[in-house]
């Protein structure tokens, strides 16, 4: 599952298009956010972890340096994308929390039917989360990390970097 979320942690965006394990680069190469390059607006990023590719078009992602990271300022700046990405981490979390029952008898139904009730609970989580009804995310002992591994090539993809430096200087200059 690829998502999206916003500030509040609700959810923007929902792609569920792989069974097993599918490298992060290849479902977004895949998913209709990418292809359609409607979301995010212009100016605005998307933060991803170090599994995707830094890109900024079609659409602007943006993901951490990969370690070893040199440098003060890409330190800083990658735990000012550690702390703003903490919300998708907590979003998946309360979504696990309060639809776990759900999620682990869909896993017992045909697999076919598991895209749909991950998207029912994800728009039910959004519904919850607009009337105010909030859930503490329960903690987990394992934690998703980042990924250091090689890049699936993202094709007509036009590198992030450029636009990941300047947001580590403009960090920089914040502090």
């Amino acid at each position: 599952m690829q998502a999206v979320c916003d500030h509040q942690a609700k959810f923007l965006d929902a792609f569920i298009g792989f069974p097993g394990s599918v490298h992060d680069a290849r479902v977004l190469r895949h998913s209709t956010l990418y292809q359609q390059a409607a979301f995010p607006p212009r100016g605005f990023m998307i933060l991803g972890d170090g599994g995707y590719p830094c890109i900024a078009h079609p659409i602007a992602l943006i993901t951490p340096f990969k370690k070893p990271v040199r440098g003060e300022e890409r330190v800083t700046f990658n735990r000012h994308h550690a702390k703003a990405r903490s919300v998708i981490e907590r979003a998946f979390g309360m979504l696990k929390t309060r639809w776990r029952s759900i999620i682990l008898h869909a896993l017992e139904v045909h697999q076919q039917f598991v895209p749909q009730m991950i998207v029912s609970c994800v728009t039910l989580h959004n519904i919850c989360m607009g009337a105010g009804d909030l859930v503490q995310p329960e903690e987990e002992a394992d934690g998703e990390e980042e990924e250091d591994g090689q890049e699936e090539d993202v094709t007509d993809a036009v590198s992030g970097h450029r636009l990941q430096e300047q947001l580590c200087a403009a960090i920089a200059d914040m502090h």
